[in-house]
């Protein structure tokens, strides 16, 4: 598909989204987001597809939200509009395992739909920061809720009341992110990280996923029990078959993704 704000493709089972606004740093307005939601819609249903890739720029992953956009919003058009809700969810609800590549500024509502994403790995020139409070409001995209469960109280508060950004290594030690790379290698081995999550059985990626972001909602016991039904579920896979069988047969599995 063509898109006005973003550049797609395949790379084998990998479907790569890579926001175009160079110009604005990236900056998320309504035309990214409603197309943000609609490339990560065509590769949900596409069953080639295993895992996503969203990145951006070298220079900016995305530099938050659109403010020459918004700057003239009332409360009652905010409300009316559910602003930010409309679109900006359906990064945290693909079902299929999908990650950031972040160089660059990510910051507000970029730091935001990075943090959507199932994990980031970060170019060694990245930014991340919520510097709402610097323009006179505070994040309104998940920022203070999953920041906080990311990198502990401290940290988020220290973020999101300062406005500072803090570098790739810190988010690295924080949790915010899963690993820093050379940004001239970024893309290589986010796809490369993909590719491996693509080329395993997608029904136990989901199931993996479902249970991780479970263990964000409720408390441990229920946590385990959760994942103990889905594991129980992965024996009715066509999948765990083969991947045990090839595994005493010594062999490489053959995955139907069924």
């Amino acid at each position: 598909m063509s898109y006005e704000t973003l550049l797609t493709e395949k790379r084998g089972r990998v479907g790569l989204i890579t926001l175009n606004r160079p110009k604005a740093l990236n900056a998320l307005n309504g035309v990214l987001i409603r197309e943000l939601a609609e490339a990560i819609e065509t590769f949900e249903s596409d069953h080639d597809v295993g895992a996503l890739v969203l990145t951006g720029g070298t220079r900016a992953f995305a530099a938050g939200a659109d403010i020459k956009e918004m700057a003239q919003k009332r409360y009652i058009d905010c409300y009316l509009e559910d602003f930010i809700t409309k679109g900006w969810e359906r990064t945290a609800q693909c079902r299929k395992p999908i990650l950031a590549a972040v160089a660059g500024y990510a910051l507000g509502g970029g730091c935001e739909i990075a943090m959507m994403c199932d994990f980031i790995i970060a170019a060694d020139n990245a930014l991340f920061g919520q510097p709402e409070i610097t323009v006179g409001t505070l994040p309104g995209a998940g920022g203070t809720q999953r920041l906080a469960r990311a990198v502990g109280k401290a940290l988020a508060m220290d973020l999101c009341l300062t406005g500072r950004q803090i570098t790739a290594e810190e988010a690295m030690r924080a949790g915010l992110v899963s690993r820093v790379v050379p940004v001239s290698s970024l893309l290589e081995e986010s796809v490369e990280a993909a590719e491996k999550i693509a080329e395993r059985s997608l029904p136990i990626a989901m199931m993996i996923k479902e249970c991780i972001n479970r263990s964000f909602e409720v408390n441990l016991s229920e946590g385990i029990h959760f994942e103990r039904r889905l594991f129980h579920a992965s024996f009715a896979t066509l999948d765990q078959k083969e991947g045990m069988d090839a595994f005493t047969r010594k062999r490489s599995p053959y995955w139907t993704h069924s």
